[in-house]
Formats: structure tokens, C-alpha cells, sequence
């Protein structure tokens, strides 16, 4: 199985796509169509997230175990301590390795419910993203990605703190992060210069969520857990009852912020789908990510 550093360190930037596991039939289908739709323009690997307290936890094992065994994609689980023991963690990384899945995110992940409250851990499980590291690493010859947060993650006290939290995953096995989202390239660079300058050179990969709709733009702000700059306000808000231009100005900003990102060396983009393709393919072709099959 190639792994998704692999895949990172080819001649040029690529991308990568994430989805989320099908609640039913419908939902399958749509998903389905969008990663056929995908698979053609080579993304550097497909991800599909996991439930809160493991809630996706069928459904995430059987997408991605169609993604390994039906695709020419290269496949990554996602994985989150919460509600979990060690010994059911361990179940599931072992589901993962049964279906030929050697990429793995692994997250502490967040309280079901309430992103923002109280995280208590599991009494037989783990407390840090960097000891759900630590596990996966010593369970096989999988290649370990985590979460980054360019404006430090909310229970953070600090910028310094935070960078400390993310270069001890990369201490613990961690080969790549990808950065949670963000509105300026600046914030993103800031980050991979702390963590820089902290010692640590592993790739980080932006995500990047396609700003289509006024419900995207409320996501970004919502998962960046920050103030979206005045700027973008003002240039999104008014159309906000005009789909299709707030859909073209949107697509606009993000492909802006995907060139500056390029500039600056980025490895990959990582795509937030909605388990939807038109958007990330019209972004892969203004940008020119369309990658040559060796």
C-alpha cells in the first residue's frame, strides 16, 4: 500500500480530498459518484473522516475498505480517541490494517455534542493525540498524520503552547499534519514557521474548504474557530441571496488563497468535499494540480 509521504514527495503539488462515511443508501450514492468523478484527476490520497465516540465507525471501515480494494486511490483513515478504549482502538486500527489501509489521521478528537466542551477521556483509554500516535506506530508500518491548528487549537492557553502539543506528535511517529482551516495564507505560513523553528521540518498540508456557499463560510469560521478578516465580510455577505455569485466570488477567493499557498512550497491541498466533486474539480483545474499518472 503506498503511503500518503509517498505520495507527498513528488516533482510537484498535488492534492487531497476528504470525505465523510454515508449515513444511507442516498448518501452512498452521492459519494460514490463524487469519488469516480475524482479518481481520474490522480488526488495524492482520499481520506474519510470518523464519527465522534466512533458513531462512523462501520461506516468509515466499509468506505474506505471500498476506496482500497475497488479504486486505484490511495486510501487514509481517520481515527479519534474519544469514547474508545485501548483495546477497541486497537480493534479498529487492526480493521483498518485488514483491508489494506496503512495511512492513518490520527485525532484525539472532540466531546460528542459539544466541540468546545469538557474532554474527558475514556477511563481505559487515551488522553492525547500524540499517545493515539504512539499506538498506531507501535501496532505496524502505517504512516501517521495529525491535526495542526494555525490559530492554535481552542484549549490551548498559547501560540507556543500549542506548537510544543503538535511538535511532541511528530516526536511521538507523526509523518505529516494537515492544517485545520484557515482565511489568509499568512496564517498558515505563521504556523509552519513555528513549527520550524521549533526544530521540526515534516510536512504540513493546508485544508482548504471551497467557499460556495454561505453554509461554507460559516463552516470555515466554525472549525477555524476564528473570526473570518473584514475583507472577506465584505465582499461575501452582501451576496449572500445571490447563489451564484456568491458561489463564483467564493471560488475566486479560494483559488487566490490556493496559489499564494503554492508559491510558498506547500507539498498538497487538502480538499474539504461535502461528498461533493464539482467544486474540488473546477479548483484542480484553475490551479493545475492535475497530476500525470507514473
Amino acid at each position: 500500500m503506498t503511503s500518503v509521504i509517498e505520495r507527498l514527495r513528488g516533482r510537484t503539488a498535488g492534492f487531497s480530498v476528504e470525505f465523510f462515511p454515508p449515513r444511507d443508501r442516498a448518501d452512498e450514492a452521492v459519494l460514490w459518484r463524487s469519488i469516480r468523478e475524482l479518481e481520474p484527476l490522480d488526488p495524492a490520497y482520499v481520506s474519510i473522516t470518523y464519527g465522534a465516540g466512533g458513531s462512523s465507525r462501520q461506516g468509515t471501515i466499509r468506505s474506505i475498505a471500498r476506496v482500497a480494494t475497488e479504486t486505484t486511490l490511495v486510501p487514509m483513515a481517520h481515527l479519534t480517541a474519544v469514547n474508545h478504549s485501548v483495546a477497541e482502538l486497537r480493534h479498529v486500527i487492526g480493521s483498518y490494517a485488514a483491508v489494506g489501509v496503512r495511512n492513518i489521521l490520527a485525532l484525539r478528537g472532540d466531546p460528542p455534542g459539544d466541540p468546545y466542551g469538557e474532554w474527558v477521556p475514556h477511563p481505559h483509554g487515551l488522553r492525547y493525540a500524540e499517545e493515539l500516535v504512539t499506538l498506531v506506530c507501535s501496532l505496524g508500518d502505517f504512516c501517521v498524520g495529525v491535526s495542526a491548528f494555525p490559530y492554535g487549537h481552542p484549549r490551548s492557553p498559547d501560540l507556543a503552547t500549542d506548537t510544543a502539543h503538535l511538535v511532541r506528535k511528530f516526536a511521538a511517529g507523526a509523518d505529516f499534519a494537515i492544517a485545520q482551516l484557515f482565511f489568509e495564507a499568512a496564517d498558515f505560513l505563521r504556523l509552519r514557521d513555528r513549527v520550524y523553528a521549533a526544530g521540526c521540518d515534516k510536512p504540513i498540508i493546508p485544508g482548504i474548504m471551497p467557499l460556495t456557499t454561505p453554509r461554507t463560510l460559516a463552516k470555515t469560521v466554525e472549525l477555524s474557530a476564528a473570526e473570518p478578516p473584514r475583507w472577506l465580510v465584505d465582499r461575501l455577505l452582501p451576496l449572500s441571496d445571490d447563489p451564484k455569485s456568491f458561489r463564483a466570488a467564493g471560488l475566486d477567493i479560494t483559488t487566490q488563497l490556493c496559489e499564494q499557498l503554492l508559491a510558498e512550497g506547500v507539498p498538497a491541498l487538502h480538499f474539504y468535499t461535502f461528498n461533493r466533486a464539482k467544486a474540488t474539480r473546477e479548483l484542480v483545474g484553475r490551479l493545475g494540480l492535475v497530476r500525470t499518472r507514473a
